[in-house]
Order: structure tokens, then sequence, then C-alpha cells
């Protein structure tokens, strides 16, 4: 079983002027396909070459603290299924803010949906260095967490605990060909591109 490039759900000049294509021919194109290619290099004639990338993301997270020669592999599947998760965080501009129980429950834990922007916001710039900034479902309850390099709720000992439904990375290259430095920059234009919907399903499936 190999794992593939997913395609984005979008076209590459959809998320215009915010994210241009561009920076998203070099991320999905060249980055993303780059993690993809060498997991199927690592896990070729291994027993986990038949594993899908889930899979190999969980049976690699613990092995690698015992064993760093899998570390490499767990770097790289790790980054592809997050950026795979990220894509689906994203839509063309235009649409709505959260709706329905998933609106419901930001404002109950945040307070409404400017302080959870706000608050969203402040983790992901305050973050030193390269990762992902998380929204997760923990305990049935919404919580933000930043995750460091490619680490990501599906490790058991990430301190990221939960499942996610909305993901943003703030790895340099997700942003640098568009906002050079400026990281809250980048940062708010998200903001004006998450994919709510698919949040939302995501937050239904993770009460259940």
């Amino acid at each position: 079983m190999s794992i593939e490039l997913p395609n984005l759900p979008y076209p590459y000049k959809a998320l215009e002027p915010l994210i241009s294509e561009n920076t998203l021919n070099t991320h999905h194109g060249k980055h993303h396909r780059t993690y993809v290619d060498k997991t199927n290099a690592l896990v070729k004639d291994t027993p986990l070459a038949a594993s899908p990338l889930d899979s190999i993301v969980r049976q690699c997270a613990w092995r690698a603290t015992a064993d760093p020669a899998t570390m490499p592999l767990f770097n790289n599947a790790a980054q592809a299924w997050n950026h795979a998760f990220y894509w689906h965080s994203l839509r063309p501009m235009g649409g709505h803010g959260p709706q329905g129980s998933l609106g419901e429950a930001i404002s109950s834990v945040f307070g409404d949906e400017r302080r959870f922007a706000d608050a969203f916001k402040s983790a992901a710039t305050g973050h030193f260095g390269s990762g992902w900034a998380w929204l997760v479902v923990s305990d049935k309850k919404l919580k933000l967490h930043n995750s460091a390099n490619q680490d990501n709720p599906l490790m058991s000992i990430c301190e990221v605990q939960g499942t996610p439904v909305l993901a943003l990375d703030v790895w340099e290259h997700a942003y640098y060909l568009n906002y050079q430095n400026r990281r809250p920059d980048y940062i708010s234009a998200f903001f004006n591109v998450i994919n709510w919907n698919a949040v939302a399903e995501r937050y239904a499936a993770a009460k259940k």
C-alpha cells in the first residue's frame, strides 16, 4: 500500500490573495510531496509497508522515543498526515463562521467567536519555532494546543491530547512567500479561509 499525495480540495489559485498560488504550489507540490515520497521510501520492504498513514504515525511515535532510527520515518509520516489535515481546514474566501453546535461550543468555552480567534491567534503567534496550532476535542470540550515540528494529536505521548478538528501550519514554509517573517499577518489571513463546515463535521464526529 503506497501513501499518495492527496489532491487539494480546491484549485491552487482559490485562496488568493491571502495564500497565493505560488505558496500552494510550493507548499503542497514540493514540501508535502517530499514528506509523502520519503515516507514511502522509508516503509518500503518493512512490516509498515501495508499500513495506512495514520497507523504509521501512531506506531512510529512511540518507537521513535526508544529507537532513534525510527525518527526519520515518524518525522515524514507525521508531516504528511498533518498537511493532509491542514488542507481540509481551508476553503476559498466567503462562507460563514462557526455555526450550530460548534458555534455554541466555541461561545461556551471561549466567550464568543472573536475571543476564540484572539486566543487561537495568540497561541499560534506565540509558538516558538516550527510547528502546528490545533483546536481539539478533549473530554468532549474544545481546547487549544500547539505542537512542535511534526508532532500531532495522533501521538499518545504528545502533549496535544484529543481529537483534532482544526489545524494551522506555522512552519515558515507555509507563509514565507506571502508574508516573509510576519507570522501574525498569516494567522489573521487564515481566519478568512477556515473551512468551518469541515471543522463542524469533525467536531460532530469527535463528540459521538
